[in-house]
């Protein structure tokens, strides 16, 4: 990304901020939030399907934030943002790596779910991407087209 990983981080732990531009998520609330831990409550839903789920974020600022499940429809959920810098001093902005790992408790959710994972998931890394342009317009002689391919 064309950005730094402070800011990357930022837009990221950000999790109050998700209703306004993630597909699916329709409300947050934040239990308990400070410089390394946040513990979030996430209402997602999909047609007339609407699930809450419970996570603690921990927060190693500006390098990673790890998403541990604690309470939903899942078996388990587990996904790792890292953000490191791109060139000598972050100048070329930043890399972002994200994986996470879940499994739904029902056969049929986990079918559903393995049909439109991939889909869902480029969507959601879109919005990000998106959000980023928004709130930190495109640093000059960095090309977003590349950014984006390697995000």
């Amino acid at each position: 990304m064309p950005y730094s990983a402070q800011a990357m981080f930022d837009l990221v732990a950000d999790v109050e901020k998700y209703p306004e531009f993630l597909p699916w998520v329709s409300a947050v609330r934040v239990r308990s939030n400070n410089d390394s831990e946040m513990i979030a409550d996430l209402i997602v839903g999909f047609r007339s399907l609407r699930e809450r789920f419970t996570s603690r974020v921990v927060k190693t600022r500006p390098h990673s934030l790890r998403v541990d499940y604690i309470d939903g429809p899942l078996k388990h959920l587990r996904n790792e943002w890292r953000f490191e810098p791109a060139g000598p001093g972050g100048v070329d902005g930043c890399v972002v790596d994200f994986t996470v790992d879940f499994a739904f408790r029902g056969r049929i959710f986990e079918a559903i779910a393995g049909q439109m994972f991939d889909t869902a998931l480029r969507r959601m890394i879109g919005a990000f991407e998106k959000r980023a342009d928004a709130l930190y317009g495109s640093p000059v002689g960095i090309s977003n087209s590349s950014a984006h391919s390697a995000a």
